[in-house]
């Protein structure tokens, strides 16, 4: 079943939502590919390109997605980067088209503040990863290795594809 885009929500997260989002989990077979949410948080406490939200379904927080965004970094970089750093949907509410959807509003919101080429993210290959979802939304691999981890690469450009120029605005 696919949800429709406008069902699925990123909000920020509050004292009075924290812990319905820590508690949020991934399958067993699954925690190998991601870190808890609480932990993911705590990592966001000290890292100020850390661009965080809760990811809903109606009223219900059912996700989790955390940026890694350059441009947060004081002063910013003169080119900045931006990556998935984190992105789960809790067990009991996966194959329902959720993680799609809120990753195609990830990406519209990084495309649209128009200052970056790529949105970039990694996984750890193995089976079960989650390389097929994320090459069906169009990233596609980089070449480059982050430790243990595939880089993958979703251009930014009209329509999702590369810019007709390299000399074109980020």
């Amino acid at each position: 079943m696919t949800l429709d885009l406008p069902s699925v929500s990123l909000r920020e997260i509050t004292a009075d939502t924290v812990l319905a989002v820590v508690r949020l989990a991934v399958a067993d077979d699954q925690k190998s590919f991601v870190a808890p949410n609480a932990v993911s948080l705590a990592q966001a406490l000290f890292a100020p390109e850390a661009w965080y939200r809760a990811i809903y379904l109606g009223d219900q927080p059912v996700g989790f997605v955390m940026l890694e965004d350059q441009s947060l970094r004081t002063p910013s970089p003169a080119d900045p980067e931006i990556g998935v750093w984190r992105l789960m949907i809790d067990a009991r509410f996966q194959g329902r088209g959720i993680g799609r959807a809120a990753l195609l509003l990830v990406i519209d919101q990084v495309r649209r503040r128009g200052i970056f080429k790529t949105l970039l993210l990694s996984y750890l290959p193995g089976p079960g990863c989650p390389e097929p979802f994320y090459r069906g939304l169009g990233f596609r691999p980089t070449g480059r290795m982050d430790g243990n981890e595939v880089v993958l690469e979703l251009p930014l450009g009209p329509d999702g594809v590369d810019s007709p120029s390299s000399d074109s605005p980020r």
